[in-house]
């Protein structure tokens, strides 16, 4: 990757502009009203911000050229996505975003081809791990995995060992304050819902406890299989909201069960 480069896809880094907070909030405000000469003037004050998130993989072979315009779709889905209502800086949002796009595009430009059926194979394995280590409390064995999941362990090892650099659920993607987004919140799973677990409890009066959004968010999640992203387009609200309420919400049905 080159360094020090000035211009990159025919735009002159040592010209980018530089928005104040002022000018972010007002953009933002026009933006939400529908105005696309905003929109184009927000991506542009927050060039930089890619230009800052592409330098982390300096180490990597691939063009500074083709990092950026990448790094620019993740800034176009974050502004896109942000919601100005949190209380939280948009860089925090959107560094993530940005990052795991370039991640995404540094994964599948590999120049080792790994098949989907093993991709699909080495995430079952991994979700299952995640999922087993946490039912049980230790680490699980490769047998045990594979039980689990009904795939051969010789399948499971060589899937495993087809992938690079494989994300854990656990990896925070997003923090507003106090409030982590992780990878599995943007997984549903058809077979090892929460359900399996929340069945065991007496989830009927629990859930009175709740408020109506609260108690439609629980149904969604654990007894539908949704993600939060999916939650919260059919809530209409954001998907940090809908991590927040449904927190809050299994705090409440926890004190009430273990009362």
């Amino acid at each position: 990757m080159a360094q020090g480069k000035v211009e990159i896809c025919g735009v002159n880094t040592s010209k980018l502009p530089l928005l104040k907070n002022a000018e972010k909030e007002e953009l933002f405000s026009k933006i939400e009203e529908g105005d696309k000469a905003a929109r184009e003037q927000y991506i542009e004050g927050n060039l930089r911000l890619v230009l800052s998130v592409i330098k982390r993989f300096s180490s990597s072979n691939e063009n500074v050229d083709d990092l950026f315009q990448i790094g620019c779709i993740g800034l176009i889905k974050a502004i896109d996505n942000f919601d100005s209502t949190l209380n939280v800086k948009f860089s925090t949002y959107a560094v993530p975003m940005i990052i795991g796009e370039i991640r995404r595009f540094l994964r599948d430009n590999n120049s080792i081809r790994v098949s989907r059926s093993l991709k699909d194979t080495a995430y079952k394995a991994i979700y299952a791990k995640e999922n087993l280590t946490r039912r049980n409390l230790k680490e699980p064995t490769i047998n045990e995995i594979a039980t689990e999941i009904g795939i051969s362990k010789e399948d499971i090892v060589y899937a495993l060992d087809a992938i690079q650099n494989p994300m854990s659920l656990y990896e925070p993607i997003y923090t507003d304050g106090g409030d982590t987004l992780y990878v599995m919140d943007q997984i549903s799973d058809k077979k090892n819902k929460e359900e399996t677990w929340v069945e065991h409890l007496s989830l009927s009066e629990a859930m009175k406890r709740l408020g109506e959004r609260e108690h439609e968010i629980i149904t969604l999640r654990f007894f539908e299989g949704k993600t939060q992203m999916e939650v919260a387009e059919i809530i209409g609200i954001s998907q940090a909201q809908v991590s927040r309420l449904e927190k809050n919400a299994l705090r409440v049905m926890k004190n009430y069960l273990t009362a």
